[in-house]
């Protein structure tokens, strides 16, 4: 079923809204949610909330891309139930060190003014992606957007993991620049 069709069941209040996008997206929003939480069940529940999530939001939300819509709920609840998780358990995790790679390029938004410069922000690190080749830019987007180890993506691409660790130092250090380049102040 198309994306619109589906958005449409979602404004007449369907509950058939929810089984199509469990259909059509059902495996990519586990997919996000396992990467993150490495616990099927926990994804299975992340996945599911993200569904009802969607159906909170829409109407009055009309994504214009429902992919990208449930991605950004999925990914968002599974690292809000990774963090309740290691509140719990006080553990390491891939979010904190995924995090922490970004923490020089990307500034934290301290105040309500930064806060307003974060679509800003987002602009130009899409800018900057898009500069990229295809394969740095999906290899940057599995690690600090899927949350991929850094072994996973060197697997999916058939390169050795340092040279996946240098390229993501070196696309962050571009990244930084960037952003400088840009106005944007670290």
């Amino acid at each position: 079923m198309e994306d619109e069709r589906i958005i449409g069941l979602y404004f007449e209040r369907s509950e058939e809204a929810i089984a199509e996008t469990a259909r059509k997206y059902g495996r990519f929003c586990h997919s996000i949610s396992y990467h993150i939480l490495q616990n099927h069940e926990d994804a299975e529940e992340c996945v599911d909330d993200a569904f009802m999530g969607a159906w909170k939001a829409i109407p009055p939300a009309h994504p214009a891309c429902l992919q990208a819509f449930l991605g950004k709920i999925t990914r968002n609840l599974s690292i809000n139930r990774l963090k309740e998780r290691k509140a719990r358990k006080r553990g390491g995790g891939q979010v904190d060190l995924v995090l922490s790679e970004l923490e020089e390029c990307i500034p934290a938004p301290d105040n309500v003014e930064q806060m307003m410069v974060g679509k800003s922000v987002a602009e130009s690190i899409s800018r900057y992606l898009y500069s990229l080749t295809e394969e740095k830019r999906n290899v940057f987007i599995r690690r600090y957007w899927y949350l991929y180890s850094i072994g996973e993506i060197a697997g999916q691409y058939g390169m050795s993991e340092n040279k996946v660790a240098l390229m993501l130092l070196r696309m962050r250090k571009g990244l930084q620049n960037h952003l400088e380049k840009e106005g944007i102040m670290l």
